[in-house]
């Protein structure tokens, strides 16, 4: 299928079923995004070269590669998964006079305003159909506070308008939301503040910006749920190994626990104990995970996840476990579905603002196979039961659209998963690998 979607992309679909058998296979997921983003991002502003390995190759981190390449980096692309950024130093970044376009990447937009804050020019921040709708308040107020001028669209909606040349100056941050993109906006803006920038959050979110700031030679201290740097400082250029993405393991931990007969090994997995809330979870609900060779890899602890398939029963989440897999909840949502007894989960109202509702696009698109789902406020209740034929519509996020891949291995029939261009956002050459496990899954006519 192929007409316009909504992102602006070339709107495809998917077919998925099961393939009657269990799955197999070690896999090597695509590298961190998260890491990916602040890699090129901090390299672009170091003093020399970094050398980046594990890059991953999806469309939201090359934008973000394309933005510093638009402002004055040099960026070399050596062989896939590599990078090469000759680093301009904190002042070296160069104004253009054409938007700065930041295609799907919520996280490209959000920490590039705090870098662009700190600039002497002025900036636009651009992105596509589906960025273009998701709120940036939660960013630019903070910012504003801290000195910078920054416009937007009604209900500070993208484009957003930089200011150049503001003097922006500490605060001590107490955030409402727990938000790692916040937090880190804010510390790579204090990076051109005069005086003390502290970020306290509700709960602790993920501490990439903070661990790689530390290993670019930043001065920062940070501890679960708060950081804090100051101004005047240099960063130092280093080399990044990025570890394989927690978040696109999370699909196959999936499928391997409620396929029967499964077992798949993840390789090098990032496993950022900001980051596993998922493995948490899933272990609650009797999941058979193992971790084995555990070593640490750019900063990042790493491990290989060994998956076999175990029944899951359902638990309440919420609470401090939240924030640790706001990326990992679709995938939830489907082991909740396969499970016995019902899950409830709550204090996860961040999924209300990411790439689409998730929260109602997955009740929504459950519900079409079959599943009640109770939604809340901060959350839904899956009553698991048999999962039908039928067809979900991802509304263009990639990680809904990857979930219900994952939910039709346990269909009575095919299930059409709709909207799926955006996929290769976050995890490029997914369909490849899943099929290379057993996942039956193809490109619809």
């Amino acid at each position: 299928m192929s007409t316009e979607s909504g992102t602006g992309n070339t709107r495809q679909d998917w077919i998925a079923r099961s393939g009657g058998h269990p799955l197999r296979g070690n896999l090597r997921v695509p590298g961190d995004k998260s890491v990916s983003h602040r890699a090129i991002m901090l390299g672009a502003l170091a003093e020399g070269t970094t050398r980046i390995s594990g890059f991953l190759e999806g469309e939201d981190t090359r934008a973000t590669a394309r933005v510093f390449e638009q402002i004055g980096v040099r960026i070399e692309t050596p062989s896939a998964s590599e990078r090469i950024v000759h680093g301009v130093g904190l002042h070296g970044l160069v104004g253009s006079s054409n938007p700065l376009d930041c295609g799907n990447a919520g996280t490209g937009m959000r920490l590039l305003a705090g870098v662009l804050a700190g600039q002497a020019f002025d900036s636009v921040l651009v992105g596509d159909a589906s960025l273009s709708k998701r709120p940036m308040r939660r960013v630019t107020e903070p910012l504003s506070q801290m000195g910078a001028v920054i416009g937007s669209q009604e209900g500070g909606l993208p484009p957003l308008r930089i200011r150049g040349g503001a003097s922006l100056h500490g605060i001590d941050y107490a955030s409402p939301v727990a938000s790692a993109q916040v937090k880190s906006a804010l510390l790579l803006a204090g990076l051109y503040a005069h005086g003390e920038t502290s970020v306290h959050e509700p709960h602790p979110t993920r501490d990439y910006t903070e661990r790689m700031l530390a290993a670019f030679g930043w001065p920062i201290e940070f501890s679960p749920g708060h950081a804090r740097l100051s101004g005047g400082h240099r960063l130092v250029a280093t080399d990044i190994a990025v570890p394989a993405d927690f978040s696109s393991a999370a699909f196959f931990m999936v499928a391997a626990s409620i396929v029967p007969g499964s077992e798949i090994r993840l390789e090098a997995v990032g496993m950022n104990p900001r980051r596993t809330g998922l493995l948490t979870a899933l272990r609650r609900m009797g999941a058979d995970i193992r971790e084995e060779n555990a070593s640490e890899q750019g900063g990042e602890p790493v491990a290989d996840l060994l998956v076999r398939y175990a029944p899951l029963r359902g638990i309440d989440i919420g609470g401090d476990l939240a924030p640790d897999m706001i990326d990992e909840f679709p995938a939830l949502f489907v082991a909740a579905a396969c499970a016995q007894g019902n899950t409830t989960i709550r204090d996860a109202a961040e999924l209300r603002v990411k790439e689409s509702d998730r929260i109602a696009t997955m009740a929504q698109g459950l519900r079409a196979l079959g599943i009640e789902v109770q939604e809340h406020p901060d959350g839904a209740t899956i009553v698991p039961g048999p999962i039908g034929a039928g067809t979900v519509d991802s509304h263009g996020d990639h990680r809904i659209a990857m979930s219900f891949a994952v939910a039709a291995q346990r269909a009575a029939g095919e299930v059409r998963v709709a909207d799926i261009a955006n996929v290769a956002t976050s995890f490029p050459g997914f369909e490849s690998l899943a099929a290379s496990a057993g996942v039956w899954l193809s490109t619809a006519p």
